[in-house]
């Protein structure tokens, strides 16, 4: 029975995922429709600084708490009060820092006073969405996937139902008001998720008051697995939230104007990485399955086991990269028409699709790295990507070939990380045998 909790926890992470990609494939279009082409410019603009404010704002939890559950040593009751006082106590401090901070990132980062009210949102939808993470964090260590995909399920429906209704009434009041409206939308959308999440919660269940109280030990274990995995999660936040203040600035001193640099920074992440990251739901969901198992298989020194979860991990991923590759490679602007209405950027579409394989097989390698406690080396891995990626945007900013250099920085950032990561991973074997 155990053999198959891997196999058996991707497969209904995958339905889950799938159910879920569809519903925000709707949401997106609904949004890209609603708000236009320069909405959906602006929107992409405040995206990388919310990755980063909820990146700062789990602190590394689902990863650590899943980890720390699968291995059995601690109380897990004690565990998840811990963990939701310490990531409550770093959420007020967040706040205050991104209220106080609002004006400057929207007028002097994002060059664009349009994103301030987007900001000032962020800051109360991030207590919302680290209470769920916890609680997402301690089924996936209990590789019990079912509260999971019914929470995703579930928050995404009540986020479509609400942004549907409510976005053509915001868009009335301007741009602003629209993407601030899309953002607290998840406020409504992730309170549903946490009440679903304690539902499956077991009915009987004792709480001492002696676990109520955080336990330092607790803490001390989430933060030595749990910022390591924020650190490599916070380079990569903060790379995209440093990406748009570099590529505007540097186009801009170039000639180019404001109007260009949104609408084709729209088009690459308000479009085409959309498409390119749909298989992601596939590699997501085995990356998830994958760190359970891995943890409590490495810990019992079961090595042949590890090597064999993860050739099953690579395979399972590439079974559903290399089609989807090919498929949006001949239908580009199909597949363009299709969701977005438009054919514009197919020519950016054709020229990513065939490097996103190695992005699809990177995801279940970080896991693994984390799953094995080498969370500080993918830290490093990832920093060495995303320093190249800003690097190639500015220098090649002064090439006057407009936003290919952003391609040319992704293109490089996807294939240097992953890499890397297989280096690592084959020298972690040699150490352990």
């Amino acid at each position: 029975m155990k053999k198959n909790k891997f196999i058996t926890s991707t497969i209904i992470l995958i339905i889950g995922s799938i159910i879920t990609k569809l519903i925000n494939m709707v949401i997106r279009i609904g949004i890209s429709r609603t708000i236009g082409t320069t909405g959906m410019g602006v929107y992409m603009l405040v995206v990388p600084t919310f990755s980063l404010f909820i990146s700062l704002s789990q602190m590394g939890l689902p990863v650590a708490i899943s980890k720390l559950v699968s291995e059995k040593r601690s109380n897990n009751r004690n565990l998840i009060f811990s963990a939701t006082f310490t990531i409550m106590a770093f959420n007020i401090v967040l706040l205050g820092f991104i209220f106080l901070s609002a004006s400057l990132i929207a007028n002097k980062l994002l060059h664009d006073p349009r994103t301030y009210r987007s900001i000032i949102s962020m800051a109360l939808v991030l207590p919302f969405i680290s209470i769920s993470s916890i609680l997402r964090g301690y089924y996936f260590g209990k590789q019990k996937m079912i509260p999971h995909v019914c929470s995703n399920v579930i928050e995404d429906i009540v986020r479509m139902f609400v942004i549907f209704i409510g976005l053509p009434i915001s868009y009335k009041y301007g741009i602003e008001y629209a993407i601030s409206f899309i953002i607290l939308s998840n406020i409504v959308s992730e309170t549903v998720s946490i009440m679903t999440l304690l539902a499956f919660a077991p009915k009987k269940l004792k709480i001492k008051k002696e676990e109520i109280k955080p336990d330092y030990t607790n803490i001390k274990n989430i933060f030595k697995i749990g910022i390591p995995t924020t650190g490599s999660r916070l380079i990569s936040s903060v790379g995209a939230c440093l990406e748009p203040i570099i590529l505007t600035s540097v186009l801009l001193s170039n000639g180019y104007s404001n109007d260009f640099i949104v609408a084709e920074y729209g088009i690459i992440n308000g479009y085409i990485l959309p498409i390119l990251l749909m298989p992601s739901f596939f590699t997501a969901a085995i990356s998830s399955s994958l760190i359970p198992v891995i943890s409590e298989a490495f810990v019992n020194k079961r090595f042949k086991y590890v090597k064999h979860k993860l050739k099953q991990a690579i395979i399972l991923s590439l079974i559903c990269g290399i089609p989807f590759t090919i498929f949006v490679i001949v239908f580009s602007n199909q597949s363009l028409n299709f969701l977005y209405n438009t054919t514009v950027g197919s020519n950016y579409l054709k020229l990513i699709a065939p490097f996103f394989l190695t992005y699809y097989i990177q995801t279940p390698l970080s896991a693994f790295l984390q799953a094995i406690g080498h969370s500080t080396i993918a830290m490093i891995d990832n920093l060495i990507g995303i320093s190249l990626k800003l690097i190639l945007i500015f220098v090649l900013g002064y090439f006057n070939i407009g936003l290919f250099n952003l391609i040319i920085a992704l293109i490089s950032n996807i294939l240097i990380v992953t890499i890397l990561h297989y280096l690592n991973i084959r020298k972690s074997f040699k150490v352990a045998s």
